[in-house]
């Protein structure tokens, strides 16, 4: 492989990517790459990433627990602090049980190959997030892919499936889109033909349902039976981590085979005993929820004529995820740039992440977020389009 001629390539099709740098905590005013700007870029949805409860939490942790777990849960690395978070996952989403991951990537490739493998089938929706997609290809299940949120042809594929174990999988809050799965139907369609559904909560824990318990709650499930559900503790949480929740018997099963969970060294014992403080926070944060709610519906009235006029498309989303459409990269990337100029970072987001012609913006509000900042951000819109 020529690698110059490869990164030449994506840099003439405007595919080029680079982080910018942080010298300043997650918030909605960040310095990045040396200078201030107001951010519309993370997943801290709550604004509990630099919140001052989680940092003195995180200071008693630290000297209470130290730095680092030491080893895998097997082989000592497994504290106090893993055990009652984990129970207190579980009965915040209304589950017998949970299992603690590092990461939500680590416990989609760490479920997905231990409930199916070759044989079997895995019926995937097809934006659903990149950690899923790899789940399934590690696997070695069979694959097949319905069109997004596509429920008549999911159920078509699942009838003509008469043999192996089968599992659906999707994301609860697809990350590009900001639109919500028909989980009911899911449901449905998993107990009619006898399917176990993995749901990836990723963008919904903490922000959607009863006190933030999640996409579930929110359509009036819980994870029980065939249903299991995936969280992750660094988005609306505001720490790090993820967790799997579902009947004790398929956790159980998770803890024997999901390799991601056995074999790597435990995260550290003092971002369980921080989470615990999390999901206090979560709980008691139905203000934020609709101040959260309410800047949705501001950014959305002030986008309306702006796309009218030209020619962008804001998808439907009730979520925090707003994602604006402008359709080829280069421009993408350089609406992106004008807005940088003007002090506001709203990131680019292009193929593949999403699919080709369809570049975006992908505007993420925060319940840190204010009235004002959201105005500015339209403002900024406005000046760089007419």
């Amino acid at each position: 492989m020529n690698l110059d001629a490869e990164l030449a390539a994506l840099a003439e099709a405007g595919l080029l990517r680079r982080p910018a740098s942080a010298d300043s905590c997650c918030g909605p005013e960040m310095i990045l790459d040396g200078r201030p700007l107001l951010t519309f870029a993370s997943n801290d949805y709550l604004g509990l990433a630099a919140d001052p409860r989680l940092i003195e939490a995180a200071v008693a942790a630290v000297r209470r627990w130290g730095v680092g777990a030491g080893a895998s849960h097997f082989l000592g690395g497994h504290f106090r602090p893993h055990q009652e978070l984990a129970e207190q996952l579980a009965t915040f989403v209304g589950a017998e049980r949970a299992l603690f991951f590092s990461t939500g990537y680590m416990a989609n490739l760490g479920v997905v190959p231990a409930l199916v493998g070759r044989g079997d089938t895995i019926f995937a929706d097809r934006l659903n997030h990149a950690s899923l997609i790899d789940a399934v290809r590690l696997s070695g299940a069979n694959s097949r892919r319905y069109p997004h949120a596509d429920m008549a042809a999911l159920e078509k594929q699942l009838a003509s499936c008469s043999t192996g174990q089968k599992l659906i999988l999707t994301d609860s809050v697809f990350s590009m889109d900001g639109d919500i799965a028909p989980l009911p139907e899911l449901a449905a369609l998993a107990e009619r033909y006898d399917a176990w559904l993995l749901v990836d909560d990723a963008h919904g824990f903490g922000v959607l349902g009863p006190q933030g318990r999640g996409a579930l709650a929110h359509c009036g499930l819980k994870p029980t039976g065939r249903l299991l559900v995936m969280g992750t503790l660094g988005k609306a949480a505001g720490v790090a981590g993820a967790f799997v929740a579902a009947d004790n018997q398929l956790i159980e099963w998770l803890t024997q085979k999901a390799r991601t969970a056995i074999f790597t060294t435990a995260a550290p014992p003092m971002l369980a005993a921080v989470l615990q403080e999390s999901l206090k926070l979560i709980e008691a944060a139905d203000d934020r929820r609709t101040h959260l709610q309410a800047l949705i519906a501001r950014l959305r009235a002030g986008l309306a004529p702006l796309c009218a006029r030209t020619g962008w498309r804001l998808l439907p989303s009730t979520t925090p995820i707003q994602p604006l459409v402008i359709g080829e990269n280069h421009a993408t990337v350089a609406l992106a740039e004008a807005l940088k100029a003007r002090g506001v970072w709203a990131p680019a987001i292009r193929p593949p992440t999403v699919p080709e012609a369809q570049a975006r913006l992908r505007i993420s509000l925060s319940a840190v977020h204010t009235e004002a900042q959201v105005d500015q951000l339209l403002d900024a819109l406005t000046a760089i389009s007419q």
